[in-house]
């Protein structure tokens, strides 16, 4: 695997940074602080996101903005891929807005696929990713410090050890289960033998026989009675069969006597309702003479030249139309008279409201008037506000002629301490975190002096560079200090100037905001005196334009007058109106109840009509009854004749004897076939035994072969049990055997001390230093610079061991080293230079490493510079050429 291009925006202290990276050593440089480090989180986080990140999601995103984007391009197995992950900050909660993965084969969205893809692609989780390749800022020491059986199981994880003690675990609850399994069929299997014996001694076959034979007889005498009960049944139905017909006809003959009782009394109520009828046609008749008679006294009034119905019609139809007439009349009257005083009211409204508005007008010309005497007592206060501002700039100018800097440059100047300043506390920080490490060398040095033995493994320290180093350790110590003192010094003179600076600034701005004070106040008065004329022309037309609506006003006045007298003459229209509909309406009440006396007159006309088809109805129907009431007295007198009682009587004995035969035989048959039917269980209950039987010697035989199986198969889980834990000691084994060998070359190759014999690393990962002399030591005893460079070694081996284990199968990542020299001297730096090297000639395509230790750029084939403004905090990424960087950092330090 090999990292090719890394691009953020907004992320962390990068604004927009684009960096393409090569095969071979690459060197990230830069100041402590500088943004170094964030490179290659960047690229930790493009692969696995958050769980990547030791801080919060929401702190990657640049402070300010809304949202971070970091972008990876790499290649794997020969294939191209691109990853882009996109975090949002909204209500300050930061969430990831996009995350893609595109791979030759598919595209991926979101966090959990694009991570789990990422992990199954590199076979390494993030926590694996951190143990093999990517030695982070200040955990150098990481696995040596870590108990054995927390660096066993790291180391393990990395190699898959862990995945065979997980089948040895499965196969041993495998084999637990089989167990568990073939006990319980064994006990089945017992069982079914002890049923199989129990069934066999009943003699089963037997006892269907003797049960089949019974069966048998039992069954030929319940047909013998079967057939006898049926005969008795055969004359018992034809008995019924004869008793039921003369029923019928029984019930035929009351039928009839029935219905003709029934129709005589039918057709005797029909004569009384045509009775009934004849008196209602004469009632009926009466009403009418009666009604003429009405009618002739009211056509005495109705002053009627033709008193018939048509002519009584026509007149009523004439007096409709003409009061229709009169009603329309009225309505129309009344809608002028509305609108005549709704005008009025109208023309009366805007009277007042043109008076209203006149006073307005009056109103508003009163207050101009005394607005315009305001406004100028306000200009003469203006001009004497101009007077002092003009006064007040000039006390300020005068501030400014004893600064070094002129009106108008103060801000500039300031901006430029400010630069310088920052500068000088970047390098007083510097110089104090180098001091820091030449004090903790020269300690180191001056306890081994001390000692005259080093405290740890006993060897004499004539010859050691740590004490060759002391004087040069304190001649750098001195040279620091001295400069540090004048670092301090400037950037205390400093601070000082930028604090008068700042009040020049503060100034500057002040007399600013007097000129703008002044320029506001000069545009007020010339504005103010500009509008006192149109004031004046304002007033007079105002009071102009009040003595026009006042005029206006008493012409609407008459006009209302008018249009209220127009609504007095509808007013008088509509009562005579009314008058004349009030005549008319007597008049329609008395010709409509002499129309309705011909309406009534011809109702009971109807009526007698409708009466008299009735009767005539009515006679026709009880002729028709008197026809059929003959018929059934005919029918009654035919089945009167019929009747034989000797046939009847002797069917009732018939009856009574086969009736009381049945009576006799089904208890008997009951109980026949009870027995048969319990023989008929008993003999299901037998061949259920016989099958149970057979059911059972075949479970038997099945059960028999499962425990056969589950025997083979619990002897192939214990065996695959055992093997699964075998070949993971073998291969830890073979893997302690190959790390320890290249862990001491690795540490030789860097090391190279005669102090140290060898490097011993047993099967549980448990670490041991021998000395020359045997002894052992605990890593924990070697110096800083000499853990420090045992912890590199072992992480250097570790990823050697991986990448010469699974290549060809799954690349492995760039070998990342992130500030490798914080516990080193400058001793041990060109150690870590020759391990670099080392790494490379082995054949790792890629190694990032990230440090501010000028010493390291000859183990690179590519440097990045990495550097931040003071001003905006944002870090900013160059690439430059090793050897010249080199040549330059030599230069510096013969100059220093």
């Amino acid at each position: 695997m090999r990292f090719e291009r890394v691009r953020l925006e907004n992320f962390k202290c990068y604004g927009d940074a684009d960096l393409t990276l090569d095969s071979g050593v690459t060197v990230i440089h830069g100041l402590n602080g500088s943004g170094k480090s964030s490179l290659l989180e960047a690229c930790f986080f493009a692969l696995y996101g958050a769980r990547a990140l030791d801080e919060t999601l929401d702190e990657v995103v640049t402070i300010g903005a809304e949202d971070a984007t970091v972008e990876l391009w790499f290649s794997h197995g020969g294939g191209s891929y691109h990853i882009e992950r996109r975090v949002r900050v909204t209500d300050d909660r930061a969430t990831t807005a996009r995350c893609v993965l595109e791979t030759p084969e598919a595209t991926y969205e979101g966090a959990r696929d694009v991570r789990g893809h990422v992990a199954e692609l590199l076979r390494m989780d993030h926590e694996a990713f951190v143990n093999c390749a990517y030695v982070r800022q200040g955990e150098v020491n990481k696995l040596i410090n870590a108990s054995p059986a927390d660096r066993q199981d790291m180391i393990d994880d990395l190699l898959q050890l862990g995945k065979l003690e997980d089948y040895r675990e499965r196969a041993s609850k495998a084999r637990l289960g089989v167990k568990h399994v073939r006990d319980g069929k064994r006990e089945l299997l017992d069982d079914l033998e002890s049923q199989i014996e129990r069934k066999e001694d009943q003699d089963l076959h037997g006892r269907l026989n003797a049960l089949q034979t019974e069966r048998k007889d039992l069954e030929a005498e319940i047909e013998r009675f079967d057939e006898n009960r049926q005969e008795a049944v055969k004359t018992r139905d034809e008995a019924e069969a004869i008793l039921e017909e003369h029923e019928e006809k029984r019930e035929r003959l009351d039928t009839l006597e029935t219905e003709i009782e029934e129709l005589t009394e039918t057709i005797e109520e029909t004569e009384r309702e045509r009775e009934r009828l004849g008196d209602r046609i004469g009632e009926l008749k009466t009403e009418i003479e009666e009604i003429e008679a009405e009618r002739e006294d009211l056509l005495a009034d109705a002053e009627l030249d033709d008193p018939d119905e048509a002519t009584v019609g026509e007149t009523i139809a004439d007096l409709e139309a003409r009061d229709e007439q009169l009603r329309d009349d009225v309505e129309d009257h009344r809608v002028a008279a509305s609108e005549h005083t709704s005008e009025a009211e109208s023309l009366r409204e805007s009277a007042e409201d043109l008076t209203t508005r006149a006073d307005e007008k009056r109103q508003e010309a009163e207050e101009l008037a005394s607005d315009l005497a305001a406004t100028r007592e306000k200009l003469s206060q203006r001009r004497d506000q101009i007077e002092q501002l003009e006064a007040d700039i000039e006390a300020k100018r005068e501030a400014f002629e004893d600064a070094p800097v002129a009106v108008g440059e103060a801000d500039d100047h300031w901006d430029e301490l400010v630069d310088e300043l920052n500068e000088t506390r970047e390098r007083q920080k510097e110089l104090e975190t180098k001091l820091e490490a030449e004090q903790r060398s020269l300690d180191e040095a001056e306890q081994l002096l001390d000692a005259g033995k080093c405290p740890e493994c006993g060897q004499p320290v004539e010859d050691s560079p740590h004490v060759e180093s002391i004087d040069e350790h304190r001649e750098r110590i001195d040279d620091l200090q001295d400069e540090l003192v004048s670092v301090r010094q400037r950037r205390e003179r400093l601070e000082e100037e930028v604090d008068a600076a700042s009040d020049l600034v503060d100034r500057e701005n002040e007399l600013q905001t007097l000129r703008n004070d002044l320029e506001n106040v000069e545009q007020l008065v010339e504005e103010k005196e500009d509008g006192l004329d149109d004031t004046v022309e304002k007033i007079e037309q105002l009071r102009e334009e009040a003595e026009e609506l006042d005029a206006e006003a008493e012409d609407k006045r008459d006009a209302a007058d008018e249009a209220e007298s127009a609504a007095r003459a509808k007013r008088e229209a509509v009562a005579e109106c009314n008058e004349e509909r009030e005549e008319i309406g007597d008049r329609l009440d008395r010709l409509e109840a002499i129309a309705e006396t011909f309406e009534r007159v011809a109702d009971r006309e109807d009526e007698i009509e409708r009466l008299r088809e009735q009767r005539t109805n009515k006679a026709e129907l009880n002729d028709e009854r008197r026809d059929r009431l003959a018929d059934k007295r005919d029918q009654r007198d035919e089945l009167d004749a019929e009747f034989d009682e000797s046939a009847v009587e002797q069917a009732r004995r018939e009856k009574e004897r086969a009736v009381e035969y049945i009576e006799k035989v089904e208890p008997k048959l009951d109980e026949l076939r009870a027995e048969r039917d319990d023989l008929i269980d008993e003999i299901g209950g037998v061949k259920q035994e016989i099958e149970e039987l057979e059911d059972l010697r075949e479970r038997h035989a099945d059960l028999e072969a499962t425990v056969e199986r589950l025997d083979s198969l619990y002897g192939e889980t214990e065996r695959l049990q055992e093997m699964y834990g075998q070949l993971r000691a073998e291969l830890r084994q073979r893997n302690v055997e190959s790390l320890e060998r290249m862990l001491n070359e690795t540490f030789d190759l860097i090391y190279g001390n005669d102090s140290y014999s060898r490097i011993e690393l047993d099967g549980e990962y448990e670490l041991t230093v021998y000395q020359k002399d045997g002894q052992p030591l605990d890593p924990e005893q070697l110096s800083g610079g000499e853990r420090a460079l045992f912890n590199l070694s072992l992480r250097c081996a570790i990823y050697q061991l991986l990448a010469e284990g699974i290549e060809g199968a799954a690349p492995m990542p760039p070998l990342i080293l992130d500030e490798p020299t914080v516990f080193l001297d400058s001793g041990h730096v060109s150690r870590l230079v020759d391990l670099i090297r080392h790494m490379h000639d082995l054949g790792v395509e890629q190694i990032l490493v990230v440090s501010h230790d000028e010493e390291l750029f000859g183990a690179a084939d590519d440097l990045v510079m990495v550097s931040k403004d003071a001003t905006t905090n944002r870090s900013t990424v160059v690439r430059k050429d090793p050897d010249e960087a080199t040549r330059e950092a030599v230069a510096d330090a013969a100059t220093d």
